[in-house]
């Protein structure tokens, strides 16, 4: 018997915006930062999709007995895949399952398993659902995964814009990155911005430690710069990338740091080759390492003389990092790169997440 949809299916996307909708009628959820999924169910045969519209079974098999054990016979649901640690939401977890080797992918399951966070129903039985408004929807969903498997949740969701707003600044320390709002009378449009997000917003000024190379090669254009913040011990990390420029910028780029090309070779990260293995785990990321999960990607880089200073916008750290590519703003010739540190960035406090995945942050105990 067929999927009571057949996959691929798009998902309902959202647009950015700079706050939550005002008035009524409108349903607000935490924005997860994971893997996007659609759950598709027949009897005994499940299938995961990526938003990309590609499989995703192979790399959480985890997954398959909670999902079978909770779910309808048959259904299509819209949710995201995610791994709860102790300080909160891990992405880069999630980054290491997308590996060739089964072997591998089995045992990264055992470590650190997967949950996945459900927030939609497509389709239930014979129906579909997507001509339904989201608040008969959501009812469904709720009435149906009432008592889940301990990997399988449903988002918490409020009609209240005061409550969305304390989830918008309490959950990012355990790694959400906003809230997403979706009107009640609203029905399920693929691959359609229909939904609205409101994510995190920061500025942070970096040291400019070094630059890639445009893909289009050596001496063309900058591709984007590698950015750095001292810690307490006067430690340079490595803690993003800025690669938002246009054609024209990218190539003035090249010329404007030129000169700071010139005796760079005594530099805070020049020992990055030893971290060309990947398969050694450094306790500093440097950026000229290899990418565990795009090997084939040239991350080489040109060291600068460590005296600029940009500021740039982000939306949230992951451990030390920048969870994104940051934003370039401007140029901060008032500043030294010694000032660039980790303690001007605002920290939120974890949110306690044993109510959804029943661990506890480091930052709780």
């Amino acid at each position: 018997m067929p999927y009571p949809i057949a996959p691929p299916v798009e998902p309902m996307l959202a647009k950015l915006s700079e706050a939550l909708p005002e008035g009524d009628g409108w349903l607000f959820e935490p924005k997860w930062d994971g893997f996007r999924a659609l759950v598709f169910r027949d009897g005994p045969e499940l299938f995961l999709q990526s938003r990309e519209l590609k499989p995703l079974n192979r790399y959480f098999p985890e997954l398959e007995q909670p999902l079978l054990a909770s779910l309808p016979e048959r259904c299509v649901l819209d949710g995201e895949i995610v791994i709860a640690g102790e300080s909160g939401l891990d992405f880069e977890a999630l980054l290491l399952r997308i590996h060739p080797a089964a072997s591998r992918v089995r045992l990264l399951a055992q470590e650190s398993p997967a949950s996945i966070v459900l927030f939609d129903l497509l389709a239930l039985g014979d129906r579909d659902l997507r001509s339904s408004p989201l608040a008969e929807r959501r009812a469904q969903l709720e009435g149906r995964l009432a008592r889940a498997a301990t990997q399988v949740h449903v988002t918490p969701a409020t009609t209240d814009r005061a409550v969305a707003q304390d989830w918008f600044s309490r959950f990012e320390g355990a790694g959400l990155d906003g809230v997403v709002a979706k009107r009640l009378d609203s029905t399920y449009q693929p691959g359609v911005r229909a939904m609205v997000k409101v994510k995190h917003a920061r500025t942070a000024d970096c040291a400019v430690a070094g630059f890639r190379w445009h893909k289009n090669g050596p001496g063309t254009m900058v591709g984007s710069l590698l950015l750095g913040l001292y810690d307490d011990g006067g430690k340079l990390h490595h803690v993003g990338i800025c690669s938002a420029f246009s054609v024209a910028r990218r190539k003035e780029l090249v010329k404007e740091l030129a000169p700071l090309r010139e005796n760079a070779k005594d530099h805070p990260w020049r020992d990055w080759a030893e971290w060309a293995d990947a398969d050694r785990e450094p306790a500093q990321r440097m950026p000229g390492a290899s990418s565990r999960w795009n090997r084939g990607k040239d991350l080489s880089w040109e060291p600068l003389r460590v005296e600029r200073v940009c500021e740039v916008a982000y939306d949230h750290l992951q451990g030390d990092r920048f969870r994104h590519a940051t934003h370039f703003l401007r140029w901060r010739p008032d500043r030294s790169p010694s000032e660039c540190r980790y303690d001007q960035l605002e920290v939120t406090p974890a949110y306690e997440l044993s109510r959804i995945f029943g661990v506890r942050s480091r930052a709780s105990r």
